[in-house]
């Protein structure tokens, strides 16, 4: 396979897993590094493809597409991440699972020398962020990559929900003084998947 078409399948690759997780909505800036998981997303009638003025609106987004019970995914490159950086503090504290794929400039042989300052920086700020990370090594690894951070972000922890929140069983209730909770609990499904 040449350079140029596993360039081209890990971008493909990208969708394929947002698919794979019935990811609804996929948010982004205009960006070349996804932009056949950007056109695929625009040409599937099942999702729903929305261009953003800049990355941190995504979040919110995403946070009110849970809320309706869909899944989304902000796509963007690293310099996108530090227009995020205050935004994240909304995923901090609610708990909504963000699915975020980066793709990153500032690395070795950049051309562009204004990416390299957020390149260098964006893996230690989403750290700081409580955002966890991973980097895929060579493009034939996207996609058995991406596929556990998608699960891991859509995981639920009732069996028969599936990873669907709004099919939660469990239920809490005040009684008195206390709150009597009722529902069976896993860790996590789909674990082993990730």
């Amino acid at each position: 396979m040449s350079s140029q078409e596993a360039e081209q399948n890990w971008q493909e690759d990208v969708f394929r897993v947002l698919k794979a997780h019935d990811v609804k909505h996929v948010v982004f800036v205009p960006d070349a590094g996804h932009s056949a998981a950007i056109r695929m997303s625009y040409a599937d009638p099942d999702i729903k493809a929305v261009v953003l003025t800049t990355e941190e609106e995504g979040i919110g987004y995403l946070a009110g597409a849970w809320l309706g019970g869909e899944r989304g995914a902000l796509v963007m490159q690293s310099r996108g991440v530090g227009n995020c950086i205050n935004t994240l503090a909304l995923q901090n504290c609610a708990g909504f699972p963000l699915l975020m794929v980066v793709t990153m400039r500032g690395d070795w042989a950049e051309f562009n020398a204004w990416q390299n300052p957020m390149g260098q920086a964006t893996e230690a700020s989403l750290n700081l962020m409580k955002v966890m990370t991973w980097r895929a090594a060579k493009p034939e690894d996207v996609a058995a990559l991406l596929h556990g951070p998608a699960t891991m972000a859509f995981a639920t922890t009732e069996p028969d929900a599936g990873t669907n929140t709004h099919n939660s069983s469990t239920v809490a209730r005040k009684d008195g003084d206390e709150w009597v909770i009722n529902g069976r609990k896993i860790f996590i499904s789909g674990v082993d998947e990730a």
